[in-house]
């Protein structure tokens, strides 16, 4: 059985690394080399590094820059942010990331995921999947939750893993940098209806709600990043706290 993992996220603007409410208001909160060095230490499993800037600017990824944080980031390491082809992907993996996040470019270019996975392996291509509830449906939305797509979420995360994705992020809009809890009834949309792996993501404010997208979920791995930066708690303390509560985690 696979162990679950306990996966900071960092989301990087010009300034640095920044957290929000529900992708708005964005506050600076560290700066990346820093931030990582401290995550090795604290036994995480993976990291996630988000440009959140980088679509909405129609720019490259900062090839140098994630050259610079991989050297320092001794787990996998996943990018995302402004990838639309697959040169970009092909470089992101010689700078050093492990994984690459696609989301806005597969809502109009799927075979994007489809080549990546044929050349460099599905496990490599992780689907980002944003979501905000309308009425009662889930909605995904792209470029940095700003524009409904008008799927669905089981829709779309079905489409991602026919694809190739080997992954799927899946964000909460509504929830994320609350501390209010996972959506449950988002993440059980979804592993029901793929069998790759979900990372949940958006809510997290204590190591319970991590527990409850895991096992009242079936999440394979939960992000977070408010509850880093914000209280005390921290990735070694969440996992032993889920060994506690019958999880199976990595623990050294």
């Amino acid at each position: 059985m696979l162990k679950v993992r306990v996966i900071p996220t960092l989301l990087y603007k010009s300034v640095g690394l920044v957290k929000g409410v529900g992708f708005n208001s964005w506050r600076r909160v560290d700066t990346v080399l820093p931030a990582i060095k401290v995550y090795n230490m604290r036994e995480v499993d993976e990291l996630i590094l988000l440009d959140i800037e980088a679509t909405n600017e129609n720019r490259d990824p900062d090839y140098d820059e994630i050259r610079d944080f991989s050297r320092e980031c001794f787990v996998p390491f996943c990018v995302g942010g402004g990838i639309h082809n697959i040169e970009q992907i092909r470089q992101l993996l010689r700078a050093g990331a492990d994984k690459v996040a696609i989301n806005t470019a597969a809502y109009s270019n799927i075979s994007l995921i489809t080549e990546g996975a044929d050349l460099f392996g599905s496990q490599c291509i992780v689907a980002s999947i944003d979501c905000r509830k309308i009425g009662t449906e889930y909605h995904c939305f792209s470029h940095n939750g700003t524009v409904d797509t008008g799927y669905q979420v089981e829709q779309w995360a079905k489409k991602v893993v026919d694809a190739g994705a080997g992954e799927i992020l899946l964000t909460s809009i509504e929830l994320d940098g609350t501390m209010e809890g996972y959506d449950i009834e988002l993440i059980k949309k979804v592993t029901s209806s793929v069998f790759v792996p979900v990372i949940a993501s958006g809510g997290a404010g204590n190591y319970e709600h991590m527990r409850e997208a895991i096992v009242d979920a079936g999440a394979s791995a939960v992000a977070a990043a408010s509850i880093y930066h914000f209280t005390e708690q921290t990735p070694k303390e969440a996992k032993e706290y889920l060994q506690e509560h019958g999880v199976e985690v990595r623990l050294i």
